[in-house]
């Protein structure tokens, strides 16, 4: 990076008055963001995936700071345009996500309102310099739970996989279901917990750090980065497969307790250590011999150019212009968006009929904690049986009176796999003859098989009178109807029937779409549309 030189200070500005005053647009800043840092910080302490998060600001800032001397404060007010579009920007993306109580819009939209406030601090001279500090605050946002799902989910299923091939090289009879591991004499969930995310985030967080100081092309730098995600999945199936080998001889104390957080920390520590190793080889190949303690060391030129530089101090308009900008618009959302979300009346499934024209069924119920990770208002689950006992139905519906502050519909795509399921076919299914809440009927349609086992699905969500198919759709309907209908209402509904061997699977779709030809004219009362009426308001925080 070109060494940045400061002009001469002008000895008429004292610094008091420009570090005070941007200081104060910092402060207003995160006054106008103080709830989605507030649920932020919330997450770090209570997600063990994110417990790195209060480093990452403090990591950013320290490095910026190392290179404070070669910063100067801008003096015309259009060096600072860059940084107050940018600004502008940040804050209206606040304002949306705001309105939607979409805290992780509101996450982001932070960091380039704070990015933005920099450089109109700084100019585009002081982004370039800071700019890889201010990219590393990406690492602090947790992601959304259902992105956070469907990862966790699958990599539930590539270490469980990978395990289980550990385990076999050591001529242990092991067979994988999903992710439960059976030993014979033991079984072995890799639950959530055990995906992997622990060490993932984490050690991303690590590797961007490490290749940001690596000396080496950029090509070697990405390389570094990117290593992260296959040295986390390789390493935790291997701790999963130590695991299941300890279990196999010493019993199921050795996959509990200490012992068992104890071999995660390990698995992170040599994580770290194959990274360096990486890095070490990398420095070889561009022809140095580096020792590990100096793989990852702050440049000697950050010092030599902090000893010859000084810090400017220039105050002009635009730091007026931003915190004039931060108060009109961070704030707006507070009187846009008003005070309560409508929670539409409808019946509750304690009431659901258990006969239905021809179909009749038999309740079942959800253990608690599954309903702790699931989250949901009401639910309503049974088996029905046709009178002419030509097969069954499950039925389930989970419903949500709102889908604020991470509460959301779990979706069948990435639940399936974790019971052992594997879905051999996914596709759309349109009913143009059935009308639900007065639009025709479109389902997801999935095949799914457990060894000799053979399943239909159909399944779709019902959000505030729309029938969709696609997981991302429900989640842009559900940001523009908290906005437009102070909405986040939304259901899961799920049709599941087994096939007898050597079934057709047209019979498992006729009984299917019989029982929907009964279902549609009574769910729709247990599930609000979009014109329900009013039942309560919820005070949002």
């Amino acid at each position: 990076m070109d060494t940045l030189h400061a002009p001469p200070a002008n000895p008429n500005t004292s610094p008091n008055p420009v570090l005070l005053i941007w200081g104060a647009a910092l402060l207003v800043l995160m006054a106008a963001f103080y709830e989605a840092l507030q649920e932020m910080s919330t997450i770090w302490q209570n997600s063990e995936e994110y417990s790195h998060g209060f480093f990452i600001p403090a990591i950013s800032a320290y490095l910026i700071w190392l290179r404070r001397n070669e910063l100067r404060f801008v003096k015309q007010l259009n060096e600072s345009s860059l940084g107050l579009a940018l600004l502008v920007a940040g804050l209206l993306l606040g304002l949306l996500g705001d309105l939607a109580t979409v805290r992780t819009l509101q996450h982001y939209a932070f960091i380039v309102s704070l990015v933005g406030l920099f450089t109109a601090a700084f100019g585009r001279e002081g982004l370039k310099l800071a700019w890889v500090p201010l990219l590393f605050l990406v690492f602090m946002v947790p992601f959304p739970n259902f992105i956070l799902n469907n990862l966790s989910s699958r990599l539930q299923l590539w270490s469980s996989w990978l395990g289980v091939e550990f385990i076999r090289i050591c001529d242990i009879m092991v067979y994988l279901e999903g992710n439960v591991i059976d030993l014979g004499g033991y079984k072995l969930q890799v639950v959530e917990a055990c995906s992997g995310l622990r060490y993932l985030f984490p050690l991303t967080s690590l590797s961007f750090l490490c290749a940001y100081l690596f000396k080496g092309p950029v090509w070697q730098k990405a390389l570094v980065f990117l290593a992260a995600i296959p040295l986390t999945i390789f390493m935790n199936s291997f701790r999963i497969g130590v695991i299941g080998i300890l279990v196999n001889y010493w019993g199921t104390d050795m996959a509990e307790g200490f012992l068992h957080d104890f071999e995660g920390w390990v698995v992170f520590l040599l994580c770290m250590v194959l990274l360096f190793i990486l890095m070490w080889l990398l420095s070889i190949l561009n022809g140095k011999k580096v020792a590990f303690s100096e793989l990852v060391q702050l440049p000697d030129e950050w010092y030599a150019r902090a000893a010859q530089n000084k810090i400017e101090f220039n105050l002009n308009r635009s730091s007026y212009v931003a915190i004039g900008l931060i108060a009109s618009l961070g704030f707006s959302g507070q009187f846009i968006r008003g005070d309560e979300e409508i929670i539409p009346q409808r019946k509750a499934f304690i009431n659901f009929p258990l006969q239905m024209s021809e179909w009749s069924g038999r309740r079942e119920f959800i253990e608690q904690q599954y309903l702790d990770t699931l989250k949901l208002t009401d639910y309503f689950v049974a088996n029905y049986a046709s009178s002419d006992g030509e097969g069954s139905v499950n039925f389930y519906s989970a419903y949500y009176q709102s889908q604020r502050k991470g509460v959301s519909v779990h979706s069948p795509r990435s639940c399936i796999p974790g019971d052992g399921w594997r879905i051999t076919s996914l596709s759309q299914r349109d009913f143009a003859d059935l009308q639900f809440q007065g639009s025709p009927m479109r389902v997801n349609r999935a095949v799914i098989e457990k060894g000799d086992y053979k399943q239909l699905v159909y399944y779709w969500f019902q959000q505030r009178g729309r029938n969709i198919t696609n997981e991302y759709a429900v989640k842009w309907y559900l940001f523009t109807d908290a906005i437009t209908m102070h909405r986040t209402d939304g259901a899961l509904v799920r049709l599941v029937t087994s096939l007898d061997k050597g079934q057709d699977i047209d019979v498992a779709d006729q009984r299917l779409y019989g029982f929907m030809q009964t279902l549609v004219g009574v769910l729709p009362d247990y599930l609000p549309g979009r014109d329900a009426p009013v039942a309560s308001m919820l005070a949002l925080d």
